[in-house]
């Protein structure tokens, strides 16, 4: 009878450790950005328990990037080239679902005496010490048939890009919303931006492999919970306008702009992308990070190695 109870006693210690394993909160980062506030609406809505998921806010994806790298989180809000980038780090992500594809959301901003991009020489020109800052400027420098050497970079964090522009200590700068908006305003002017780029810049969702092979219940959760807010984007635009506009403290008029150069897509679309453009993406976007010097050019891998589709296969 002893024996009986002891392996009863085992059993519930096996099964309690079991159920933890597989509760473990998700912690993801974000920058603040139009196209990962379906999230942000799923939670304002009670579509995300934040005991399964915890979201946390940074101030660019510079320091979303930081604090991955530091552990403190195993989720994260990024674009292709900066999952590329944690990959060469030796980290596990896993894309785990497309948030947007820019389509003109990020530009580049400039003073009204530039005229072409070809003005760009010797100019000073404000980015974020990002993969993405620098892949988006490699772009554009190469449609200038410039390179790095005919410019001056300044590296900046997206919350320093209004006030370096309008103070003149830029006389460019790469960014996006709400910046975007209020950059416009004070006689900036679009030279360039991502829709010349169609499919280059692209925003995701990753997870750490670890974590997944732990908890896949909480990341279907997430996933979930994401195109909970998304269809409430679609459905019902001026409530979620309205909630994106108090979270940000912008206008509502703001917040539609800030779409308009942006694509959600569905479940559906998500599993297409995944499962052929996005590997394209993933392709394109390693060779040119090679190119280019900023990951190691020995580093290699399969760009499926990226991606892991079953969340938005399956609700």
């Amino acid at each position: 009878m002893r024996i009986f109870s002891y392996i009863i006693i085992l059993i519930f210690i096996s099964l309690m450790y079991s159920c933890n394993s597989q509760n473990e909160t998700l912690k993801v980062g974000t920058n603040v950005w139009p196209g990962y506030e379906p999230i942000y609406i799923a939670r304002e809505i009670g579509k995300l328990n934040q005991d399964k998921v915890k979201l946390v806010e940074f101030g660019s994806s510079s320091q979303v990037i930081r604090a991955y790298r530091k552990n403190l989180l195993n989720g994260a809000g990024l674009t292709v080239d900066e999952v590329i980038f944690l990959k060469s780090l030796g980290f596990d992500p896993k894309i785990v679902l497309i948030a947007d594809i820019s389509n003109g959301a990020d530009v580049l901003i400039v003073k009204p005496y530039i005229k072409s991009l070809k003005d760009l020489k010797g100019k000073k020109i404000g980015v974020e010490n990002t993969a993405l800052g620098a892949f988006f400027l490699t772009r554009i420098l190469e449609k200038a048939g410039l390179n790095k050497k005919d410019i001056i970079i300044v590296p900046l964090e997206v919350n320093q890009h209004y006030k370096a522009f309008i103070e003149g200590k830029v006389d460019a700068v790469i960014t996006f919303e709400a910046v975007k908006t209020r950059l416009l305003k004070k006689g900036g002017k679009i030279l360039f931006d991502s829709s010349k780029i169609y499919g280059e810049i692209v925003d995701v969702f990753i997870v750490e492999e670890d974590f997944i092979d732990k908890n896949k219940n909480v990341v279907k959760y997430f996933v979930n919970s994401w195109f909970e807010g998304l269809n409430f984007l679609k459905t019902r635009p001026e409530n979620a306008f309205e909630m994106v506009a108090q979270r940000e403290g912008i206008s509502i008029e703001e917040v539609k702009k800030s779409y308009e150069g942006l694509i959600l897509p569905s479940r559906e679309e998500n599993v297409k992308l995944m499962t052929t453009k996005l590997k394209e993406t993933i392709a394109l976007i390693t060779k040119i990070l090679k190119e280019r010097n900023l990951i190691d050019k020995n580093f290699n891998f399969k760009p499926e190695e990226l991606i892991d589709v079953r969340f938005v296969k399956e609700k």
